[in-house]
């Protein structure tokens, strides 16, 4: 079954963590056949949930965490509801697309994999995406930060962490697959943005509850040198997206 890393920040969760960029959406529903039904499996706090509402008449999103969920962007036609990935009450043959935005490597691919198969519409599409590690522009605070994934909180990381370094090239996606395209998150944040990011992390969460203390305590006065407060730096994360087409 999936893990539940993110109750415990669901607060820092929803409030740091970028969108993704309507392009992505655009270029996943280019395959889309009918726009009818879309499940958002780990939805979170709702972000491709909430976007995906403005494409189909009705966009059901579910999580393991009660806590995300609480947090989760509402709109008329999203269903929310607590669920596993790899186990729900959907009916078979309800989707025209299954989504999981920055959580496949969480959950259960083959486990996944039957459920999909059976809650799927012949030939529907299921993209799963994930971004990396980001950048400012700034090489002395990319440095810092890289610092801190690899080495302060590198160790805390749990084992799945690792399919994002390997920008989803070793998962498990059996299903046709669909032509993909390289896309970006970018954005603009502050310097508390960019610390408030940080806290979100699972990797910090885990840190915090083995040390006692807050990791990004660890290179905040280092950052503050560089960045000034009210300063906005231009932030970039490359987007990884898996794409295929169910055939039953």
């Amino acid at each position: 079954m999936a893990k539940d890393l993110f109750s415990l920040q669901a607060d820092a969760y929803a409030k740091f963590r970028p969108s993704y960029p309507n392009e992505l959406i655009e270029y996943i529903l280019s395959f889309c056949t009918t726009r009818e039904t879309v499940w958002d499996c780990a939805t979170g706090n709702g972000q491709a949930a909430s976007m995906l509402s403005a494409y189909f008449k009705k966009v059901v999103a579910t999580d393991i965490s009660a806590d995300q969920l609480e947090k989760a962007v509402h709109k008329n036609n999203i269903e929310y509801s607590q669920s596993a990935a790899e186990k729900t009450l959907f009916a078979d043959n309800s989707f025209d697309l299954i989504t999981v935005a920055q959580a496949y490597h969480w959950i259960n691919w083959q486990q996944f994999r039957d459920e999909v198969m059976r809650v799927a519409k012949p030939d529907a599409v299921i993209a799963v995406w994930m971004y990396n590690l980001l950048s400012t522009g700034d090489k002395a605070v990319d440095e810092l930060l890289l610092n801190f994934y690899k080495n302060i909180v590198g160790p805390y990381w749990d084992a799945e962490r690792k399919y994002v370094d390997d920008n989803y090239a070793t998962v498990d996606f059996d299903y046709k697959p669909l032509p993909t395209k390289k896309f970006e998150i970018m954005s603009t944040w502050t310097r508390d943005h960019f610390l408030g990011y940080l806290s979100s992390w699972s990797a910090t969460k885990n840190f915090e509850k083995a040390l006692q203390y807050s990791p990004v305590d660890k290179i905040e006065t280092a950052i503050k040198a560089l960045w000034r407060q009210e300063e906005e730096k231009n932030i970039s994360f490359p987007i990884l997206l898996r794409l295929g087409r169910v055939t039953k």
